[in-house]
């Protein structure tokens, strides 16, 4: 697992991209607090999108058309589903990890778990968004056409939330973390 202190490196604040304890200087403490400011502020823009995904997904079953899709859509649809759940649940249990350790004093295990959550929740977000391009094409175009479309939708997601931010987070590990 990855440390709270590391797991939300950002800049001065200046736009420079400098990073370190010559920037900026706070205590453990106050280093806790903004890690898990930092991780509330991102959670808040994952939870809106993944409860919105989720929301609409419900519905579908209720649509006239959704008997008329092949069984294999249904089964792909259920599992497209249950990313979507298991994401919101991720993404949300840092709240009520949050009020199970208030006044713990255990910010630092806070900010590592959260920070994890976070990070397996976006995994199964990116996965439900993947279900939800196959489903989406497969009704259009045919289950070739959904299965290339969830092919590069799961690249392309993959690419901007895993590989860029792991490539980017080598370039800098050279540098000392906030």
């Amino acid at each position: 697992m990855v440390s709270g202190r590391d797991a939300h490196p950002d800049d001065d604040g200046r736009g420079s991209g400098q990073r370190g304890p010559a920037e900026r200087s706070e205590t453990p403490t106050e280093r806790l607090d903004r890690n898990w400011n930092d991780l509330l502020q991102e959670l808040r823009v994952a939870q809106t999108g993944v409860q919105i995904l989720t929301g609409l997904l419900l519905t579908l079953p209720f649509q006239p058309r959704f008997v008329q899709l092949p069984v294999y859509l249904h089964t792909v649809y259920l599992v497209t589903v249950a990313l979507s759940v298991g994401s919101t649940g991720l993404l949300i249990a840092p709240v009520g990890l949050h009020r199970a350790l208030f006044r713990q004093h255990a910010r630092e295990q806070l900010v590592d778990a959260g920070h994890s959550l976070a990070l397996a929740g976006l995994a199964l977000l990116g996965l439900a968004v993947t279900g939800v391009v196959f489903l989406i094409f497969s009704t259009v175009l045919g289950g070739a056409g959904g299965a290339v479309a969830a092919a590069c939708a799961f690249v392309l997601l993959a690419a901007l939330w895993g590989v860029l931010p792991w490539l980017w987070r080598l370039k800098t590990s050279g540098r000392p973390n906030p």
